[in-house]
């Protein structure tokens, strides 16, 4: 299926780029929220940006009324009109469903003359008073909508939903598509207008409730879970992917360069394979990486992890490649000893003169550096005073040189302010916890402003080993 612009750019990102072409989209919605604007704005945006004729057939309202709607949002439909367009048809039900069932009618011709690719019908609530019968009433929607596909029309079928709360009928089943469109109160004393997309045929979309604003416009929709984009921080930055195909989706490429990202994570979940594909992805592109690892993530975890994705942690060492900063007094393997600096005796003042400039002389050595930094075992080593009161500092520095940091940390083991500090640090956070059955991963802060829903992570056989889904 192709796919068809909707004339709402926030509804076209949750519609991963629009309507499915020939799809029949029920489109739901109580009085005031904006159910005829929107099919109008689907046929003016269609007409203006794609070129693509359409049809408004409407039973309630006189045409001039809609012109002089529209003519307030600056649409200018009789414009439309007369460069062969659009339609806008007022009549009856009865007439309609006389007309479009009719092979060759006048819907049809219409239809032909237009080169018609968009149709809008408002609203099919009406259909019902023409008939007593529940079944017929069924097949009749069905028949049209089959003739509007058979037609090559993508259609808008707007249906009025009572004030009070309510099931929709069968028409959302018989519809290629389902938007509910709602008018609910905010903090007891404003009123906020949500779009949500139940049901889409042929098409992967964002889910949940997006809350859209009637403009001067038209409808502008803002989709959930996006903040203001880092314009400074993305500008002509590169990306450093993680290997997980659909966390660097989300992330539009991967971790921003020059960016810290703090991995926050419950003691149930198993974060070792998003480290191990992270650091693998960096060491196959040709960068170097200095590692701050935590007592659980021993080295010879991370070598046996690594070498799922075909590397060895003691080649890399030999070469120079791998760095470790460590706090424990435990073995290393025999190739990675020369790489290793041991700051378990050093008091805190000596522990950063120590690391700053074994950073510095790495740096002066090779200038594409990532860095994996364990905050739980500077906060469990150095005291909780100590990581609130450097960490900024110390992410500064890191972004200053040029290079990139994932930092790991528990939340809810340095309680909320501490958290709330370390968030407001960190260019980017990633959540994953375990919850029942199932571990999740969510990306809930990102310089590109987008704030993910929770995926499920699966175990797969390959690499890197883990899929979300």
């Amino acid at each position: 299926m192709g796919t068809v612009p909707t004339g709402v750019r926030g509804l076209d990102v949750l519609l991963d780029g629009g309507f499915p072409q020939g799809s029949a989209i029920m489109i739901e919605g109580a009085p005031g929220t904006g159910k005829t604007t929107l099919g109008m704005q689907f046929l003016y945006y269609g007409a203006l940006k794609d070129g693509e004729a359409g049809f408004y057939i409407t039973f309630e309202e006189f045409p001039d009324q809609l012109y002089a709607d529209a003519q307030a949002l600056g649409w200018d439909l009789r414009k439309m009109e007369r460069e062969g367009l659009l339609r806008v048809i007022s009549m009856s039900p009865d007439i309609f469903l006389e007309h479009v069932i009719d092979p060759g009618g006048m819907i049809e011709k219409l239809i032909g003359e237009l080169n018609c690719k968009r149709i809008v019908v408002d609203s099919i609530s009406l259909f019902r008073y023409g008939t007593t019968d529940e079944q017929e009433h069924r097949r009749m929607l069905y028949r049209l909508r089959n003739i509007f596909r058979k037609l090559g029309l993508t259609s808008l079928l707007i249906k009025e939903r009572g004030t009070r709360k309510e099931e929709s009928g069968f028409e959302a089943y018989i519809a290629d598509g389902f938007i509910q469109l709602q008018l609910k109160e905010q903090m007891d004393k404003y009123r906020v207008r949500t779009l949500e997309i139940l049901k889409m045929r042929g098409r992967r979309i964002r889910e949940g409730e997006h809350i859209y604003r009637m403009t001067d416009n038209g409808i502008r929709l803002i989709p959930a879970r996006s903040m203001v984009e880092d314009l400074a921080l993305l500008n002509g930055q590169g990306k450093v992917p993680t290997g997980i195909a659909l966390l660097d989706e989300l992330l539009e490429g991967g971790i921003t360069k020059g960016s810290v990202y703090l991995l926050d994570t419950n003691s149930k979940a198993n974060y070792k394979y998003l480290i191990a594909s992270v650091l693998a992805n960096r060491f196959q592109a040709g960068e170097k990486v200095l590692a701050l690892l935590s007592s659980f993530l021993t080295p010879q975890d991370l070598g046996k992890m690594l070498a799922l994705h075909g590397l060895s942690i003691g080649q890399m060492a030999q070469e120079n490649n791998i760095f470790f900063i460590e706090h424990y007094t435990r073995p290393y393997p025999t190739d990675c000893e020369s790489s290793v600096m041991d700051v378990s005796g050093l008091d805190n003042r000596q522990y950063r003169e120590v690391v700053q400039g074994k950073i510095t002389e790495l740096i002066e050595q090779h200038s594409d550096w990532f860095v994996y930094y364990d905050l739980n075992t500077i906060i469990a080593e150095r005291g909780r005073d100590y990581a609130t009161k450097y960490f900024a500092e110390d992410s500064a520095g890191i972004k200053a040189l040029g290079m990139t940091m994932l930092v790991l940390c528990n939340f809810s083991e340095v309680g909320p302010e501490v958290s709330a500090f370390l968030e407001r640090t960190c260019n980017g956070v990633i959540r994953t916890w375990v919850d029942g059955a199932y571990q999740y991963l969510q990306v809930v802060k990102s310089p590109n402003g987008v704030i993910s829903e929770p995926y499920v992570v699966e175990t797969t056989t390959q690499a890197p080993f883990m899929r979300l889904t």
